[in-house]
């Protein structure tokens, strides 16, 4: 495990929570404490649903299962987090599709560009082939998936310029996270982008190693990028969401009664971020505009355009393999490639 001054104040604040997996194991008595990472500010619903099911959970086992829930990247970097997840020194996670993209390459399929056209496609995806497949491949390195968190469509801000086409990219140094995807994507639009941890991005765009970042408007309200950004072109170039997991070792170890009110609340949660989170980004535009952040519409189809010529679909279908993107394609339509 990476141990860093962040990390050893988490895991003093938590009493030594992360502990291996047969001390896991003994922690099913009351008392005892499971910890559960995310990168995710405290303030993102991912973050306010999920404390909210711990607790709950905490109340209905009569404190047999007790998780310390820690956001805001208390525990280290999504990198640091997902190997002390698969070591089982954190129990429980919160992770990126496009974070763990590196670790299972099919896990980062519901970003590709401009696959899905609106969540129908996508929670259907996700609760069907797609996530099966993506599930499996986790299991494979000892990650128990859950369900999906949302984190939304993602859109470009910048502090320098708008951006209305794909030629307002050129150069422009912007932030994405370390997603094979995204960075391809935006090289490809003749961007230069630059891989920033989410807790360090904030001080990135103040000092100006990046002009510009892509996230949802959730996410922009979360961690106050219109303190930063000037401009957000509604690109809605591809999606994130967040996988809730658990190490398998630790899961199988759980008694079944246990398995069941984890899985229940952890589900209940999700479903209910995604409608508060759907309700957020409709209202959050007009909020945005109003902390100064301006806003433009762009159109998406020179973007796709761009992308098919520079050998964007061709590129992920080879990488994926033909079979997986039949997957994908079973729910979004043929993309090319």
């Amino acid at each position: 495990m990476t141990m860093t001054r962040r990390t050893f104040g988490a895991l003093a604040l938590a009493g030594g929570a992360t502990i291996g997996t047969p001390a896991i194991v003994r922690g099913q008595e009351p008392g005892s404490k499971l910890v559960m990472g995310s990168p995710m500010p405290s303030s993102h619903s991912a973050s306010t649903f999920i404390a909210a099911a711990v607790d709950e959970i905490r109340i209905e086992t009569r404190g047999a299962v007790d998780i310390l829930f820690l956001a805001d990247s208390q525990l280290g970097s999504e990198a640091d987090m997902q190997r002390q997840l698969r070591s089982g020194g954190i129990p429980f996670l919160v992770a990126s599709c496009s974070s763990l993209q590196s670790l299972a390459n099919v896990a980062g399929m519901p970003g590709v560009a401009y696959a899905f056209k609106d969540y129908g496609q996508l929670w259907a995806a996700l609760d069907g082939d797609l996530g099966a497949l993506i599930r499996a491949a986790l299991l494979k390195l000892g990650m128990t998936a859950f369900k999906c968190l949302d984190n939304g469509f993602r859109n470009v801000t910048t502090s320098s310029r708008a951006i209305s086409g794909v030629g307002d990219l050129q150069g422009l140094k912007i932030r994405v996270p370390p997603s094979p995807l995204l960075t391809s994507l935006f090289q490809l639009l003749g961007a230069a982008p630059v891989t920033i941890s989410i807790a360090e991005l904030y001080t990135a765009l103040q000092a100006k190693v990046a002009d510009g970042m892509e996230n949802s408007l959730v996410q922009f309200e979360a961690l106050k990028i219109f303190e930063v950004q000037q401009y957000c072109a509604l690109t809605r170039h591809s999606w994130d969401g967040l996988w809730v997991m658990g190490n398998s070792r630790v899961w199988e170890a759980m008694a079944p009664q246990h398995r069941e009110i984890i899985t229940r609340h952890f589900d209940a949660a999700v479903q209910k971020q995604h409608e508060d989170f759907a309700r957020r980004d409709v209202a959050l535009k007009a909020s945005l505009e109003d902390k100064n952040l301006r806003f433009n519409d762009v159109d998406r189809s020179q973007f796709v355009q761009a992308l098919r010529k520079a050998g964007y679909y061709d590129e992920w279908k080879a990488k994926f393999g033909p079979e997986a993107w039949a997957v994908l394609e079973k729910y979004t339509g043929s993309l090319g490639g």
